[in-house]
């Protein structure tokens, strides 16, 4: 049997594991810490905006399989917040249990505290990965999905540095860039000021050091927003965030909770002190990152150059997903990128054509028009999500944006690539 080996399982992972799966090969999966979905375990938020409807895109496809789950594990739906309508929060308390859960019912193979730092390779084929234990893992055909936080010295350069963040480098080694170590040069993504990397767009405070009241608007609404004094608004702060989505005036004039489980807290760092200052903050406590007084992780260092199929130039049987595969931004966006890489691994081992989904389809377009635009100098300082910013700006412009599931599906079915992800290649 065809064996595809996929390297990082945060949302992107596994959702390349799940089409690739689905399309007949065996699937290993590999995570050099200890928990699958990586920055999945402290994001939580769906169907925002132009997320309402690649969410639906996808699951026309046939990749609805990690949709349902967030859908069923959401704490609030169709609730609003700033610059955003009609979003979804889900448990981050309980989603990775959840999706491991489901992807070993698959028949997924998963490997944690399976760090992968070199491969081997022919010509410009990789044959295996090399762990940190010096195990070697062969496969067919492999995805990169490691992301682009980390290691613990990017955040240092970078940053303020090492936060203590949910990838834990300290404990459980450094990520490494696979692509780089197959002879292709990584691409860095850019600030406003020309420096490199951004900061996480958010924190997480425990529900329980909040006063009761918070907690109890959190739990009825989903949302709290508590606004600051003049002296304490910065909007420099928000150049620094990776999620230019927020990057709003609205997150520099007050502070915005969502409830994930724990309590959301909109921006990449607070000052302790000035938190405790807020009525109802007075025994606030960050509980990721732990350095959420003065920094948070650096994201952006490692993109690699693909292709529309989300295959990597340079080498033949190496794909890519995630913010591994571009400046995207969010977990919508690691399921999209990654459904397709998990699918075209599969038609690359058949011998048949790739799948490249329409710029007609919000999918297709997003794909497309980040890597057209990866090569450009403004480019490399542009983010890219169907949750706003200049994507779901262009998103409306080309009437790609509704919630209209009718339309959505009217979409899917010019194109006759309903169910595509279910097919059985192999």
């Amino acid at each position: 049997m065809y064996k595809v080996v996929i390297i990082g399982a945060g949302w992107a992972g596994c959702a390349a594991a799940v089409t690739a799966k689905k399309a007949g090969a065996e699937v290993t999966m590999l995570e050099r810490t200890d928990m699958i979905l990586g920055l999945g375990n402290v994001g939580g938020i769906m169907r925002n905006n132009g997320r309402y409807t690649a969410t639906e895109e996808n699951i026309l496809l046939g990749a609805g399989d990690l949709f349902n789950i967030t859908d069923k594990l959401s704490r609030h739906v169709n609730i609003d917040f700033p610059g955003h309508k009609h979003a979804s929060l889900y448990d981050v308390s309980k989603i990775e249990a959840y999706v491991k859960k489901y992807l070993k019912e698959l028949g997924i193979h998963i490997m944690t505290e399976a760090r992968a730092v070199d491969i081997e390779k022919k010509d410009s084929v990789i044959t295996a990965v090399i762990l940190a234990d010096d195990t070697k893992i062969e496969g067919d055909v492999f995805i990169e999905c490691t992301g682009s936080t980390g290691p613990m010295g990017n955040c240092l350069e970078y940053g303020k540095g090492c936060c203590m963040c949910i990838l834990r480098c300290p404990s459980f080694g450094p990520r490494v860039s696979i692509s780089r170590k197959a002879g292709i040069d990584d691409i860095m993504g850019q600030r406003k000021d020309g420096s490199y990397g951004a900061f996480s767009g958010s924190c997480k405070l425990e529900k329980g050091s909040l006063s009761e009241s918070i907690v109890d608007d959190l739990n009825r609404k989903g949302v709290v927003i508590l606004p600051l004094s003049k002296e304490d608004v910065h909007e420099e702060k928000l150049d620094l965030k990776v999620c230019q989505q927020y990057a709003l005036k609205e997150y520099a004039e007050n502070i915005i909770l969502l409830d994930t489980g724990h309590a959301k807290l909109m921006t990449p760092f607070y000052p302790l002190d000035k938190l405790r200052e807020i009525l109802g903050l007075e025994n606030a406590r960050y509980i990721d990152p732990y350095a959420g007084s003065k920094g948070n992780s650096i994201r952006y260092l490692s993109i690699a150059p693909r292709n529309d199929f989300m295959k990597m130039k340079g080498i033949d049987n190496l794909f890519c997903a995630g913010e591994k595969s571009g400046l995207f931004v969010g977990h919508t966006e690691a399921i999209t990128t990654g459904s397709l890489a998990g699918h075209n691994s599969v038609r690359y081992l058949k011998g048949i054509r790739m799948l490249n989904i329409p710029d007609q389809i919000a999918i297709g377009d997003l794909i497309a028009y980040a890597n057209e635009n990866i090569h450009k100098k403004e480019g490399l300082m542009t983010r890219y999500t169907f949750a706003g910013s200049d994507y779901f700006k262009r998103m409306k412009e080309k009437k790609l944006y509704t919630t209209d599931t009718k339309i959505i599906e009217k979409r899917i079915n010019r194109f006759d690539l309903k169910n595509i992800y279910k097919d059985r290649i192999i």
